[in-house]
């Protein structure tokens, strides 16, 4: 079996060691009991994590960002496999050019996203509503679940669903009994890239976002226009703690490994 030499270990070490530097040094501040943005020294203090909780906009922002997130992922889902299955197993005129239309916000600067979409909600007298805001975030993030159905799709050996439906399974029975159950870490791989991806979504919910319905990115951001201080660090700490648990739990029941690249 091949193995890395020194130098490739070093220089392994040294990139996951710059990706996770800026993480660690956020945590230690969040712990920090000065009112700065410094690390603690001689003491550690999570007074500023109970400030968070205590802060009713960051409290209201963050169920936002859950709600908009967990919804906007969900029907992402529905409507990646719909179009995965389509593209997948179907020849038809213009197959390209849909696969293209669909993957195309990949490619499109959310900053154009976000002023397009606001364009357009203003015409439609559709702003100031977490239905619309949550419609915009689908936008962005079904292509991500797009491409992970898709690789697990192409992956899928079809002699199962053809066994079925020799047996007599109907086209649904087939769909969620044996489909779904084999492309399951393409979809739990898409729905997580899609959640985290919405969560964090800030250029362009600052565009289409309103006082009533504003996400805890974006209210981050209006925060540290007016102020600089650990409170801050507590927000982006407990976001990491929230997304490694996440991360964690997955690896856990399907493997990381496996969801990443849709496969089972």
């Amino acid at each position: 079996m091949h193995r890395n030499g020194p130098i490739a270990l070093l220089f392994h070490t040294l990139v996951v060691g710059f990706v996770l530097a800026p993480l660690v040094v956020i945590c230690l501040v969040a712990l920090t009991p000065a009112n700065t943005l410094t690390l603690p020294t001689t003491q550690f203090s999570l007074r500023w994590f109970t400030a968070v909780f205590a802060h009713p906009d960051f409290v209201a922002s963050f169920l936002n960002s859950l709600w908009v997130a967990a919804t906007a992922a969900t029907i992402a889902v529905v409507l990646a496999v719909a179009a995965g299955l389509a593209l997948d197993r179907f020849d038809f005129r213009g197959r390209a050019a849909l696969n293209a239309l669909f993957l195309s916000p990949l490619m499109i600067p959310h900053l154009v996203l976000g002023v397009a979409l606001l364009r357009l909600f203003a015409l439609l007298g559709a702003t100031g509503s977490l239905v619309w805001l949550t419609a915009g975030h689908i936008v962005v993030i079904t292509p991500y679940v797009l491409r992970l159905v898709l690789a697990a799709l192409s992956g899928l050996d079809r002699s199962a669903e053809q066994a079925a439906v020799t047996l007599g399974a109907s086209g649904w029975v087939v769909f969620r009994r044996v489909t779904v159950p084999m492309i399951l870490p393409g979809i739990t791989g898409g729905w997580l890239l899609a959640f985290i991806n919405s969560f964090d979504e800030l250029t362009m919910s600052i565009f289409i976002t309103s006082p009533a319905t504003v996400t805890l990115p974006v209210r981050m951001y209006m925060y540290a226009t007016e102020s600089i201080d650990p409170m801050m660090a507590a927000v982006s700490a407990l976001m990491i703690a929230i997304t490694a648990a996440a991360m964690l739990l997955l690896d856990r029941i399907f493997g990381l490994d496996k969801i990443l690249v849709g496969q089972g």
